[in-house]
């Protein structure tokens, strides 16, 4: 009885161009879908925060994924802040409207108007100075009401072809610790930019917790080179920091 050859072992390459070529599939799949549409409809209505605001957040609560103010969550969005929740405070723009007096100027020459004692022409002028304020918004975690949509399903399951292998090429190229705990509020992993370390909830299937250790680890990336534009921006101009901040 002739012995049937075992097929090749795929390569690390043909592996990842399999994944990425199902991957391409489900995006296009995705983008066309109504489901999309409707999350891109209510992710419209969140605001998009400035690198300093991102980085108060992560301070404050580590796991938060949406926020928005608390009359924006009734309004906006059909759902309530939970009774006894801590605000997170990030910082706004409030510029403050003032009336200035200003020489008129000749619109030709650029010269000053005179009266005809040779006093100035004043005019009345309403500026905007720049302001900040400190405002509290919550994470979708410390509310309840309408569901949000969500893109697919809440949670992967299935196993992953070499999990423990792949979950140590991870933490070997992650440069930051990767831990498992518990984690209360509904997340299923988040980057604590304090403490510097990935954490993720333990207990998930195996192809749940690859994709969530995957995307936090992205968002450690992301912190890392946001942390790098600040630095430029203090070696540049130190009082910029404030300045810079926007909503």
């Amino acid at each position: 009885m002739a012995v049937k050859k075992k097929a090749p072992e795929k390569t690390q390459i043909e592996k990842v161009k399999e994944i990425a070529e199902k991957l391409e599939a489900g995006i296009r799949d995705l983008f066309d879908s109504e489901n999309y549409k409707n999350w891109l409809r209510t992710m419209s209505r969140f605001h998009n925060y400035s690198v300093n605001n991102t980085i108060l957040i992560h301070l404050q609560k580590p796991d938060a994924t949406l926020v928005a103010s608390y009359l924006s969550w009734q309004r906006n969005f059909e759902r309530q802040v939970n009774k006894g929740e801590r605000a997170i405070q990030i910082i706004a723009p409030a510029p403050i409207r003032k009336k200035i007096e200003t020489n008129r100027l000749d619109p030709l020459t650029g010269a000053a108007v005179l009266n005809a004692d040779g006093t100035a022409v004043k005019d009345i002028k309403e500026i905007l100075t720049p302001n900040y304020k400190v405002v509290n918004v919550f994470d979708v975690s410390q509310t309840e009401g309408k569901e949000l949509p969500t893109l697919g399903v809440d949670e992967l399951d299935g196993s992953v072809e070499g999990y423990s292998d792949f979950i140590e090429a991870l933490k070997r190229t992650c440069p930051v610790q990767i831990g498992f705990e518990n984690i209360r509020g509904g997340a299923k992993g988040y980057f604590h930019t304090v403490e510097n370390r990935i954490a993720i909830q333990e207990g998930m299937s195996e192809a749940q917790t690859v994709k969530t250790l995957v995307h936090e680890m992205a968002h450690q990336k992301l912190h890392s080179l946001n942390m790098v534009i600040l630095a430029d921006i203090w070696n540049v101009r130190i009082e910029d920091i404030v300045v810079v901040e926007r909503r």
